[in-house]
């Protein structure tokens, strides 16, 4: 079950949002900043967005690659 968008200020429903779109990966960012995690972000985006902007918003997530294994290894390994 996904997790419910979280209650927040109209301020802060800005600023969140302005973190998802800035951020690639779009998740990362707004984890540490914000608090909010991977469900509840899209939950809220999904609420506050028009649906062309959230489509927009998650593929241009999808399309984003976030780090490999390989690179966040300390020795490369």
């Amino acid at each position: 079950m996904a997790k419910p968008a979280p209650k927040l200020s109209p301020d802060e429903v800005k600023r969140v949002i302005a973190t998802a779109w800035e951020d690639l990966p779009p998740y990362n960012k707004v984890l540490l900043t914000h608090g909010i995690g991977h469900g509840e972000l899209v939950a809220l985006l999904k609420r506050e967005l028009t649906p062309a902007a959230y489509k927009l918003w998650a593929t241009r997530g999808k399309q984003s690659k976030g780090p490999t294994k390989r690179a966040t290894w300390p020795h490369g390994r």
